[in-house]
Protein backbone atom coordinates (compact mmCIF):
# COMPACT_ATOMS: atom_id res chain seq x y z
CA UNK A 1 0.00 0.00 0.00
CA UNK A 2 1.11 3.43 -1.02
CA UNK A 3 0.58 6.64 1.14
CA UNK A 4 3.02 8.78 -0.89
CA UNK A 5 4.22 9.76 2.82
CA UNK A 6 7.49 9.82 3.98
CA UNK A 7 8.25 7.83 6.85
CA UNK A 8 7.17 6.52 9.09
CA UNK A 9 5.16 5.57 6.81
CA UNK A 10 6.96 2.76 4.97
CA UNK A 11 5.29 -0.17 7.79
CA UNK A 12 2.03 0.34 5.52
CA UNK A 13 0.75 -3.39 5.03
CA UNK A 14 1.50 -4.06 1.19
CA UNK A 15 -1.91 -4.54 -0.77
CA UNK A 16 -3.03 -8.66 -1.02
CA UNK A 17 -6.28 -9.84 -1.78
CA UNK A 18 -6.20 -11.05 1.89
CA UNK A 19 -9.41 -9.41 3.31
CA UNK A 20 -7.78 -7.94 7.02
CA UNK A 21 -10.79 -7.22 9.64
CA UNK A 22 -10.34 -5.50 12.79
CA UNK A 23 -11.55 -5.03 16.43
CA UNK A 24 -10.69 -2.23 18.20
CA UNK A 25 -12.33 -1.23 21.77
CA UNK A 26 -11.85 1.51 23.55
CA UNK A 27 -10.47 0.50 27.69
CA UNK A 28 -12.54 3.13 29.24
CA UNK A 29 -14.58 0.54 31.27
CA UNK A 30 -15.54 -3.11 31.23
CA UNK A 31 -16.64 -5.13 27.96
CA UNK A 32 -20.39 -5.81 28.20
CA UNK A 33 -22.47 -7.43 26.32
CA UNK A 34 -22.81 -5.15 23.68
CA UNK A 35 -19.05 -4.79 22.99
CA UNK A 36 -18.75 -8.44 23.16
CA UNK A 37 -21.37 -8.63 20.05
CA UNK A 38 -19.38 -6.68 18.10
CA UNK A 39 -16.32 -8.51 18.80
CA UNK A 40 -17.58 -11.37 17.69
CA UNK A 41 -19.42 -10.44 14.63
CA UNK A 42 -16.32 -8.77 13.20
CA UNK A 43 -14.80 -11.88 14.36
CA UNK A 44 -16.68 -14.28 12.42
CA UNK A 45 -17.11 -11.84 9.43
CA UNK A 46 -13.34 -11.97 8.71
CA UNK A 47 -13.25 -15.67 9.41
CA UNK A 48 -15.80 -16.81 7.49
CA UNK A 49 -13.72 -14.55 4.55
CA UNK A 50 -10.92 -16.59 5.57
CA UNK A 51 -8.83 -13.25 6.47
CA UNK A 52 -6.35 -11.75 9.27
CA UNK A 53 -7.94 -10.65 12.17
CA UNK A 54 -6.32 -7.35 14.21
CA UNK A 55 -7.06 -6.36 18.12
CA UNK A 56 -6.50 -2.60 17.93
CA UNK A 57 -7.10 -0.74 21.27
CA UNK A 58 -8.62 2.81 20.80
CA UNK A 59 -6.77 4.33 23.89
CA UNK A 60 -5.86 7.90 22.10
CA UNK A 61 -7.76 9.85 24.89
CA UNK A 62 -5.35 9.63 27.92
CA UNK A 63 -7.76 11.30 30.21
CA UNK A 64 -10.53 8.45 29.92
CA UNK A 65 -8.10 5.57 29.15
CA UNK A 66 -7.22 2.68 31.80
CA UNK A 67 -4.49 0.01 31.28
CA UNK A 68 -6.36 -2.68 33.36
CA UNK A 69 -9.34 -2.08 31.00
CA UNK A 70 -7.47 -2.78 28.13
CA UNK A 71 -5.78 -5.89 30.06
CA UNK A 72 -9.51 -7.38 30.92
CA UNK A 73 -10.86 -6.84 27.54
CA UNK A 74 -8.18 -8.86 26.00
CA UNK A 75 -8.70 -11.85 28.95
CA UNK A 76 -12.46 -11.49 28.52
CA UNK A 77 -11.85 -12.04 24.76
CA UNK A 78 -9.91 -14.56 25.01
CA UNK A 79 -12.36 -16.62 27.59
CA UNK A 80 -15.07 -15.85 24.85
CA UNK A 81 -12.43 -18.07 22.08
CA UNK A 82 -11.77 -14.82 19.98
CA UNK A 83 -8.38 -15.19 18.73
CA UNK A 84 -6.77 -12.88 16.65
CA UNK A 85 -2.99 -12.61 13.83
CA UNK A 86 -2.23 -9.69 15.39
CA UNK A 87 -2.63 -7.14 18.16
CA UNK A 88 -1.49 -5.90 21.55
CA UNK A 89 -0.10 -9.29 23.32
CA UNK A 90 1.38 -10.68 20.02
CA UNK A 91 2.31 -8.16 18.09
CA UNK A 92 2.61 -8.14 14.01
CA UNK A 93 3.99 -6.42 11.18
CA UNK A 94 2.16 -3.20 11.50
CA UNK A 95 2.36 -2.48 15.08
CA UNK A 96 2.10 -1.05 17.41
CA UNK A 97 -1.44 -2.05 18.30
CA UNK A 98 -1.95 0.84 20.70
CA UNK A 99 -3.54 4.04 19.66
CA UNK A 100 -1.57 5.90 22.19
CA UNK A 101 1.90 4.68 20.78
CA UNK A 102 0.99 5.61 17.22
CA UNK A 103 1.59 9.42 17.45
CA UNK A 104 4.28 9.57 14.95
CA UNK A 105 1.74 8.26 12.04
CA UNK A 106 -1.26 10.55 12.97
CA UNK A 107 1.52 13.49 13.19
CA UNK A 108 3.13 12.70 9.12
CA UNK A 109 -0.56 12.83 8.32
CA UNK A 110 -1.36 16.18 9.77
CA UNK A 111 1.85 17.36 8.51
CA UNK A 112 0.95 16.10 5.39
CA UNK A 113 -2.29 17.56 4.94
CA UNK A 114 -0.72 21.30 6.49
CA UNK A 115 1.22 21.21 3.15
CA UNK A 116 -1.88 20.29 1.03
CA UNK A 117 -3.90 23.31 2.34
CA UNK A 118 -6.61 20.11 3.76
CA UNK A 119 -6.68 21.45 7.31
CA UNK A 120 -6.56 24.96 8.81
CA UNK A 121 -5.89 26.30 12.84
CA UNK A 122 -8.99 27.08 14.73
CA UNK A 123 -9.35 28.52 17.91
CA UNK A 124 -13.06 28.61 18.52
CA UNK A 125 -13.99 26.68 22.23
CA UNK A 126 -17.15 24.68 22.09
CA UNK A 127 -18.89 27.30 24.32
CA UNK A 128 -18.28 29.47 21.17
CA UNK A 129 -19.59 27.41 18.84
CA UNK A 130 -22.60 26.41 20.99
CA UNK A 131 -23.75 30.34 21.45
CA UNK A 132 -23.38 30.77 18.05
CA UNK A 133 -25.17 28.30 17.11
CA UNK A 134 -28.36 26.77 19.21
CA UNK A 135 -30.73 25.96 16.29
CA UNK A 136 -31.39 21.98 16.11
CA UNK A 137 -29.62 20.84 13.22
CA UNK A 138 -26.33 19.25 12.26
CA UNK A 139 -25.96 15.56 13.93
CA UNK A 140 -27.50 15.61 17.16
CA UNK A 141 -24.75 13.65 19.22
CA UNK A 142 -21.85 16.52 17.97
CA UNK A 143 -23.63 19.85 18.34
CA UNK A 144 -24.63 22.16 15.39
CA UNK A 145 -22.12 21.93 12.24
CA UNK A 146 -19.13 24.29 12.20
CA UNK A 147 -19.74 27.34 10.82
CA UNK A 148 -16.35 27.86 9.17
CA UNK A 149 -14.97 30.90 11.67
CA UNK A 150 -11.39 30.81 11.36
CA UNK A 151 -11.26 29.21 8.16
CA UNK A 152 -13.01 32.91 6.69
CA UNK A 153 -10.76 34.88 8.87
CA UNK A 154 -7.87 36.72 7.45
CA UNK A 155 -4.68 35.84 8.65
CA UNK A 156 -4.17 39.03 11.52
CA UNK A 157 -7.84 38.58 12.57
CA UNK A 158 -6.29 34.90 13.15
CA UNK A 159 -3.61 35.64 15.14
CA UNK A 160 -5.16 37.87 17.39
CA UNK A 161 -7.68 35.36 18.14
CA UNK A 162 -5.25 32.59 19.00
CA UNK A 163 -3.33 35.33 21.25
CA UNK A 164 -6.55 35.56 23.15
CA UNK A 165 -7.23 31.85 22.57
CA UNK A 166 -3.77 30.20 23.94
CA UNK A 167 -4.43 27.03 21.32
CA UNK A 168 -5.97 25.56 18.46
CA UNK A 169 -7.18 22.55 16.94
CA UNK A 170 -6.97 21.93 13.36
CA UNK A 171 -9.65 21.07 11.00
CA UNK A 172 -10.38 19.36 7.92
CA UNK A 173 -11.77 21.71 5.16
CA UNK A 174 -14.96 19.86 4.30
CA UNK A 175 -15.30 19.74 0.14
CA UNK A 176 -18.94 21.15 -0.51
CA UNK A 177 -20.91 18.09 -2.23
CA UNK A 178 -22.84 14.84 -1.01
CA UNK A 179 -21.10 12.08 0.21
CA UNK A 180 -22.90 8.04 -0.80
CA UNK A 181 -21.45 4.71 0.28
CA UNK A 182 -23.39 1.58 0.87
CA UNK A 183 -23.64 -0.42 3.96
CA UNK A 184 -23.72 -3.73 4.20
CA UNK A 185 -26.62 -3.24 7.04
CA UNK A 186 -28.01 0.45 6.58
CA UNK A 187 -27.98 0.01 2.68
CA UNK A 188 -27.33 3.23 0.87
CA UNK A 189 -26.76 6.53 2.97
CA UNK A 190 -25.87 9.64 2.16
CA UNK A 191 -24.77 12.60 3.33
CA UNK A 192 -23.91 16.22 2.79
CA UNK A 193 -20.61 16.57 5.18
CA UNK A 194 -20.81 20.31 4.71
CA UNK A 195 -23.75 21.10 5.94
CA UNK A 196 -24.69 18.34 8.70
CA UNK A 197 -21.14 18.34 10.61
CA UNK A 198 -19.37 21.36 8.59
CA UNK A 199 -15.36 21.68 9.08
CA UNK A 200 -14.24 18.64 11.47
CA UNK A 201 -11.39 18.36 14.15
CA UNK A 202 -8.81 16.13 12.89
CA UNK A 203 -6.66 17.42 16.11
CA UNK A 204 -7.81 18.96 19.23
CA UNK A 205 -7.14 22.05 20.81
CA UNK A 206 -4.81 19.77 23.69
CA UNK A 207 -2.77 17.89 21.04
CA UNK A 208 -4.90 14.73 20.98
CA UNK A 209 -5.71 13.26 17.69
CA UNK A 210 -9.39 13.10 16.87
CA UNK A 211 -10.86 9.51 16.43
CA UNK A 212 -11.82 10.22 12.87
CA UNK A 213 -8.17 10.53 11.88
CA UNK A 214 -6.37 8.34 13.97
CA UNK A 215 -9.03 5.52 13.28
CA UNK A 216 -8.42 5.94 9.12
CA UNK A 217 -4.22 6.55 9.22
CA UNK A 218 -4.66 3.39 11.34
CA UNK A 219 -6.88 0.84 9.22
CA UNK A 220 -5.17 2.09 6.10
CA UNK A 221 -1.71 0.99 7.38
CA UNK A 222 -3.12 -2.29 9.00
CA UNK A 223 -4.67 -2.44 5.50
CA UNK A 224 -7.69 -3.33 6.90
CA UNK A 225 -10.85 -4.14 4.09
CA UNK A 226 -13.55 -4.69 5.99
CA UNK A 227 -14.83 -2.77 9.01
CA UNK A 228 -18.09 -4.22 11.01
CA UNK A 229 -18.56 -1.68 13.63
CA UNK A 230 -21.82 -0.37 15.85
CA UNK A 231 -24.16 1.79 13.95
CA UNK A 232 -23.20 4.45 16.74
CA UNK A 233 -20.34 5.27 14.72
CA UNK A 234 -22.61 4.97 10.99
CA UNK A 235 -22.82 8.84 10.92
CA UNK A 236 -19.33 8.57 11.69
CA UNK A 237 -18.29 7.17 8.29
CA UNK A 238 -18.83 10.03 5.80
CA UNK A 239 -15.95 12.24 7.54
CA UNK A 240 -13.57 8.67 7.54
CA UNK A 241 -14.56 8.40 3.54
CA UNK A 242 -13.56 12.15 2.58
CA UNK A 243 -10.42 11.70 5.00
CA UNK A 244 -9.19 8.32 3.05
CA UNK A 245 -10.18 10.24 -0.27
CA UNK A 246 -7.68 13.19 0.67
CA UNK A 247 -5.24 10.59 1.31
CA UNK A 248 -5.72 8.38 -1.99
CA UNK A 249 -6.43 5.22 -0.33
CA UNK A 250 -9.45 2.45 -0.83
CA UNK A 251 -12.61 2.98 1.84
CA UNK A 252 -13.13 -0.17 3.46
CA UNK A 253 -16.41 -2.50 2.97
CA UNK A 254 -18.55 -1.18 5.78
CA UNK A 255 -20.93 -2.89 7.88
CA UNK A 256 -22.58 -1.12 10.93
CA UNK A 257 -24.70 -3.14 13.40
CA UNK A 258 -27.53 -1.89 15.60
CA UNK A 259 -26.65 -1.88 18.75
CA UNK A 260 -27.31 -3.80 21.80
CA UNK A 261 -29.89 -1.71 24.28
CA UNK A 262 -30.73 -1.50 28.09
CA UNK A 263 -34.48 -2.59 29.42
CA UNK A 264 -34.80 1.44 29.30
CA UNK A 265 -34.16 1.96 25.76
CA UNK A 266 -30.91 3.39 26.05
CA UNK A 267 -27.29 2.00 24.91
CA UNK A 268 -25.83 -0.72 26.79
CA UNK A 269 -23.43 0.52 30.05
CA UNK A 270 -23.08 0.26 33.79
CA UNK A 271 -26.10 1.69 34.60
CA UNK A 272 -27.98 -1.86 33.33
CA UNK A 273 -26.54 -4.02 36.31
CA UNK A 274 -23.68 -6.64 35.43
CA UNK A 275 -23.78 -7.07 31.67
CA UNK A 276 -20.02 -7.23 31.54
CA UNK A 277 -18.57 -10.21 30.61
CA UNK A 278 -16.48 -10.24 33.64
CA UNK A 279 -19.42 -10.46 35.71
CA UNK A 280 -20.66 -13.50 33.57
CA UNK A 281 -17.31 -15.12 34.12
CA UNK A 282 -17.86 -14.54 37.95
CA UNK A 283 -20.95 -16.30 38.22
CA UNK A 284 -19.77 -19.12 36.57
CA UNK A 285 -21.63 -18.92 33.06
CA UNK A 286 -19.97 -20.23 30.11
CA UNK A 287 -18.87 -18.70 27.48
CA UNK A 288 -20.25 -20.63 24.68
CA UNK A 289 -23.44 -19.91 26.63
CA UNK A 290 -22.21 -16.39 26.18
CA UNK A 291 -21.77 -16.91 22.69
CA UNK A 292 -24.75 -18.62 21.79
CA UNK A 293 -27.16 -16.01 23.55
CA UNK A 294 -25.17 -13.19 21.26
CA UNK A 295 -25.21 -15.24 18.09
CA UNK A 296 -29.15 -15.31 18.57
CA UNK A 297 -29.33 -11.99 19.37
CA UNK A 298 -27.48 -10.88 15.73
CA UNK A 299 -29.66 -13.68 13.76
CA UNK A 300 -26.96 -16.47 13.41
CA UNK A 301 -29.03 -18.95 15.64
CA UNK A 302 -33.14 -19.42 16.05
CA UNK A 303 -32.66 -19.95 19.90
CA UNK A 304 -29.77 -18.87 21.93
CA UNK A 305 -28.33 -22.38 22.77
CA UNK A 306 -24.69 -23.15 23.94
CA UNK A 307 -21.97 -22.93 21.11
CA UNK A 308 -18.26 -22.40 20.25
CA UNK A 309 -17.76 -19.51 17.97
CA UNK A 310 -15.74 -22.64 15.30
CA UNK A 311 -19.16 -23.71 15.05
CA UNK A 312 -20.53 -20.24 13.82
CA UNK A 313 -17.89 -19.25 11.10
CA UNK A 314 -20.37 -21.35 8.58
CA UNK A 315 -23.44 -19.43 9.84
CA UNK A 316 -22.54 -15.59 8.96
CA UNK A 317 -23.73 -13.87 6.68
CA UNK A 318 -23.85 -9.60 6.81
CA UNK A 319 -27.90 -10.84 5.04
CA UNK A 320 -28.70 -12.17 8.48
CA UNK A 321 -27.32 -9.72 10.98
CA UNK A 322 -30.74 -7.43 12.35
CA UNK A 323 -31.71 -3.90 11.07
CA UNK A 324 -33.06 -2.88 14.54
CA UNK A 325 -31.19 -2.70 17.88
CA UNK A 326 -31.78 -5.28 20.48
CA UNK A 327 -33.26 -4.53 23.97
CA UNK A 328 -32.03 -6.97 26.75
CA UNK A 329 -34.68 -7.30 29.01
CA UNK A 330 -35.42 -9.13 32.14
CA UNK A 331 -36.32 -12.18 29.92
CA UNK A 332 -33.38 -12.43 27.79
CA UNK A 333 -30.77 -12.28 30.15
CA UNK A 334 -32.78 -15.20 32.17
CA UNK A 335 -31.58 -17.05 29.17
CA UNK A 336 -28.36 -16.79 30.85
CA UNK A 337 -29.19 -17.17 34.37
CA UNK A 338 -28.38 -13.28 34.83
CA UNK A 339 -30.48 -10.39 36.31
CA UNK A 340 -30.22 -6.75 34.89
CA UNK A 341 -30.84 -6.01 38.85
CA UNK A 342 -27.18 -5.38 40.30
CA UNK A 343 -26.11 -7.56 43.59
CA UNK A 344 -25.12 -5.65 46.21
Amino acid sequence: MHLSLHRPFSSARPVSATPVGRYAPSPTGQLHLGNARTALLAWLQIRRLGGLFILRMEDLDPSRSIPAYARQIIDDLRWLGLDWDEGPDVGGPCGPYEQSRRQGFYDAVVARFQGEGRIFPCACSRKDLAELARAPHGLHEEGPPYPGICRKLSPEAWEAKLRKKGQCAYRFHVPAGILSFTDAVAGPVSQNVGETVGDFVVRRADGVTAYQLAVVVDDALMGVTHVLRGDDLLTSTPRQILLYQALGLPVPAYCHVPLVLGPDGARLSKRHGDTAIAALREQGISPQKVVGFLAATSGLLPLPEPVHLQELIPHFSEAKLPRQPFRICEGALADLGLSTKKNH
